[in-house]
């Protein structure tokens, strides 16, 4: 490691991890590998480093950054549980554009 780089405190590493998670959250249009790539990128952790925490494979975790591999969901698991998030599903309320679509081609007929 280079001797110029000093390790962040603990409050320097916990408001990274809080910084990274809202900005995931944030920015829902991101992809799975844009997501991962931010996320090293704000916690400053290197590859190997984010496959260790995470407990799966360095090349896994490169396949998926550099959108080789989707990976499974267990495995996104495993790396998004590095900041305590989870991959869901979730029930989106119905387009209301689209409702207003269907409303208006019915007062046509």
């Amino acid at each position: 490691m280079d001797k110029r780089y000093t390790a962040p405190t603990l409050a320097q590493q916990m408001e990274m991890r809080r910084k990274a998670v809202e900005d995931v959250l944030a920015h829902q249009e991101w992809s799975l590998p844009e997501a991962i790539r931010h996320l090293k990128k704000t916690m400053r952790l290197t590859t190997a480093e984010l496959a260790k925490l995470a407990g799966i494979g360095f090349r896994t975790l490169q396949d998926i950054e550099q959108e080789r591999s989707e990976g499974s969901v267990q495995t996104m698991n495993r790396i998004f549980a590095v900041l305590g998030l989870k991959l869901g599903v979730v029930h989106t309320a119905p387009n209301s554009t689209a409702r207003q679509k269907n409303t208006m081609e019915h007062e046509r007929l």
